[in-house]
């Protein structure tokens, strides 16, 4: 048992971390989910890991002890959102690390409130602006459960409802987009005789 001021550390690095594909993977899941340092993506596949390791563990014991251990690791991650109601444990074995952080708040905010980015929808959390029912949580990384899911909103005093309504109104619809770009082809189709024939004249 160590010193309570130094807890021991949730995260473990990867075998080989200068791998290029590892590497480019880990940046690319990093730009997805809106991670501030890989420290956070490997938290991830340690806590995926331990879950696994569990997993396996039961398939090894015998059929009256697993009967009685699997329903309480099956219900564990079926409360966060991770597996559905009537998996098995072959479906946990099969889960990744975008199953686990797909689960975070900051995740969720981004999806359910139309944030552009990941990265702005941490920055309201972390400024305090997202409450999940009448608490309100700052940790960007918090596991959201399947009955927290819906009573996830913003704080009575916050203005960024406002702003993404505002941003929403001033960007151009595909429809005009479109219309727009027909227009410039046309007008660059009844263009290009005028040229022709003052080139023959």
């Amino acid at each position: 048992m160590g010193d309570p001021k130094y807890p021991r550390r949730v995260w473990r690095k990867p075998k080989r971390p200068l791998n290029y594909e590892l590497k480019m993977e880990e940046l690319k899941t990093l730009g997805t989910f809106g991670l501030r340092t890989k420290r956070e993506l490997w938290k991830a596949h340690t806590e995926l890991s331990r879950v696994r390791h569990q997993a396996r563990s039961l398939l090894a014991l015998r059929q009256e002890i697993r009967e009685e251990k699997e329903p309480i690791l099956m219900q564990s991650l079926a409360r966060i959102g991770l597996v559905s109601s009537g998996a098995t444990l072959d479906d946990v074995l099969n889960l990744n690390a975008n199953d686990l952080l797909s689960r975070r708040l900051q995740t969720i905010v981004t999806k359910k409130f139309g944030f552009k980015t990941p990265y702005q929808a941490r920055q309201a959390v972390i400024h305090g602006h997202i409450m999940i029912g009448e608490r309100k949580v700052d940790i960007p990384s918090y596991t959201v459960t399947v009955a927290e899911e819906d009573s996830i909103h913003f704080t009575p005093e916050s203005k960024i409802p406002e702003m993404l309504e505002n941003t929403k109104s001033k960007e151009p619809s595909e429809e005009t987009v479109e219309a727009a770009s027909e227009e410039t082809v046309e007008a660059a189709s009844e263009e290009t005789p005028k040229d022709e024939s003052s080139s023959t004249e």
